[in-house]
């Protein structure tokens, strides 16, 4: 089972190819989902991010208010990089076991992580390829802006980010979801016809 990663910026399309995937029938781990549970009350991060960032952080039930915290972090460099230092760790253990877990089950041709942070946190190094989706980043903009940020917040997230251009030049594949829709799905098609190609071939 190949083990791949799908990265992209904030707002690049990554998140729609990670949805045509799973259509498709391959098992997609969304690392930055699992991250989010794991910050959940009773889990070791929640304790730590709680220690680490105060009563400010939460909301009126005890849990952990996302939208406070982003905006305390992406604020501050070093409050992020505290953060994902807390945060990163458990999420690769968590995705290494959820790997392994699927190619015991017997998960033909590929498995994907997706993750927002697949470089900067290191999760590349375990994985056997990466899948890039981009966009231009006035695109990542406006995208942003139609979620409800401001110009400058937005600017903020993306900024956090690894460059495109960066990001690409890791990139075993890339998905240019750019075009319509449907330019996309048909990128996605052809990426999942190569896989299973490959995978016959190798068994």
């Amino acid at each position: 089972m190949l083990r791949l990663g799908l990265t992209g910026g904030i707002a690049s399309g990554k998140s729609t190819v990670a949805a045509m995937l799973r259509e498709m029938g391959f098992a997609v781990l969304d690392a930055d989902s699992l991250a989010h549970k794991l910050m959940e009350p009773g889990h070791p991060a929640y304790d730590e991010i709680a220690h680490e960032f105060g009563a400010a952080i939460f909301d009126s039930s005890g849990r952990i208010d996302r939208a406070k915290l982003a905006a305390v972090v992406f604020a501050d460099r070093a409050k992020l990089d505290r953060l994902n230092a807390i945060v990163h760790p458990r999420v690769k253990e968590a995705l290494l076991h959820q790997l392994e877990e699927w190619a015991r089950e017997g998960a033909r041709d590929a498995a994907f992580v997706e993750a927002a942070l697949l470089v900067e946190a290191g999760y590349d190094k375990e994985l056997d390829g990466m899948v890039v989706a981009w966009s231009r980043p006035e695109q990542q903009l406006e995208r942003l802006r139609a979620r409800g940020l401001s110009e400058e917040e937005a600017g903020r997230r993306i900024a956090a980010q690894l460059p495109v251009a960066e990001k690409l030049s890791y990139a075993t594949e890339k998905i240019d979801c750019s075009g319509s829709p449907e330019d996309t799905r048909r990128q996605v098609e052809a990426l999942a016809a190569k896989l299973r190609d490959t995978a016959s071939r190798q068994s």
